[in-house]
C-alpha cells in the first residue's frame, strides 16, 4: 500500500491504521523489508559501497572500487560508470555491456560488496537514547525497530504523533506524521519502512 502527497487524512483499511499526512508528504510503499525478502539482488548500491568488480579471465580488469558521492566508479578501459539506483545484478549487467560494446566477446562479470557504506537514521525526542541508528547490513528497517533500537519511548512520548522526515535527491524534505499506537495494536511492526539519513521525532505528550 502506499501514501503520496496527499493533503488530507488518509485511512489505511487494510492494515487498522491510521495516518495523518502533512502536505507534500513523501511516498512510501508499506511493506514488510528484512533479511528474508531482501537478497543480493535486490540490494541497491550505496555510494560509499566498497566494490569488488570481477571479470571472469581477465584478472587484470578485476578491481575493487568506492563508490564516489556522485552514485559512480571507475574501471579499466570503459572509465566512469554510473550505478545510481542499480542493483548489484543491474551494475553487472550494464557493466558487461560496456565492456562487450568495444573490448570483450561476451563477458562475465561479478559485482559483490566488500565493505557496505555506512547507513544510518536519526531517532530523536522522547526515546531513551536519542541519536543515529545504524541498519543492518542489505537489510531494510522499520520506524517501530528504529524507535526499539533507540531505547524505546520514554514515559512522555506522544506516540500518536510521530514525525516521519525525509529529505529527497532536490534537497527537499517531507515530513508526515504516524500513530505508533495503531501500528502496535495492529501488529505491523514491519510497516513504515525508513530510507538512509530519514530523521524520526517522537514529540512529548502535553500534561
Amino acid at each position: 500500500m502506499f501514501f503520496c502527497r496527499i493533503p488530507k487524512i488518509l485511512f489505511l483499511l487494510t492494515a487498522g491504521l491510521f495516518v495523518q499526512t502533512i502536505p507534500g508528504a513523501f511516498c512510501a510503499e508499506a511493506t514488510t523489508i528484512g533479511s528474508n525478502n531482501r537478497g543480493r539482488e535486490d540490494y541497491v548500491i550505496q555510494s560509499s559501497d566498497l566494490l569488488r568488480v570481477q571479470v571472469f579471465q581477465e584478472e587484470d580488469l578485476t578491481r575493487e572500487v568506492r563508490v564516489t558521492q556522485g552514485n559512480s566508479i571507475t574501471l579499466p578501459l570503459i572509465g566512469v560508470v554510473d550505478v545510481k539506483h542499480l542493483t548489484l545484478r543491474q551494475a553487472e549487467d550494464k557493466i558487461r555491456e560496456l565492456y562487450e560494446r568495444d573490448y570483450l566477446v561476451n563477458p562475465q562479470i561479478n559485482v559483490g560488496v566488500i565493505e557496505y557504506a555506512k547507513r544510518t537514521v536519526n531517532v530523536l525526542g522522547s526515546v531513551n537514547n536519542p541519536g543515529a541508528i545504524l541498519f543492518p547490513q542489505e537489510e531494510g528497517l522499520s520506524l517501530l525497530d528504529a524507535i526499539a533500537r533507540a531505547g524505546g519511548f520514554n514515559r512522555f512520548a506522544n506516540r500518536e504523533k510521530i514525525k516521519l522526515s525525509r529529505t529527497d535527491e532536490n534537497g527537499r524534505t517531507e515530513t508526515v506524521i504516524i500513530n505508533a499506537n495503531d501500528l502496535m495494536q495492529s501488529g505491523t511492526n514491519d510497516s513504515w519502512p525508513l530510507q538512509r539519513d530519514d530523521v524520526i521525532f517522537v514529540p512529548e505528550r502535553i500534561l
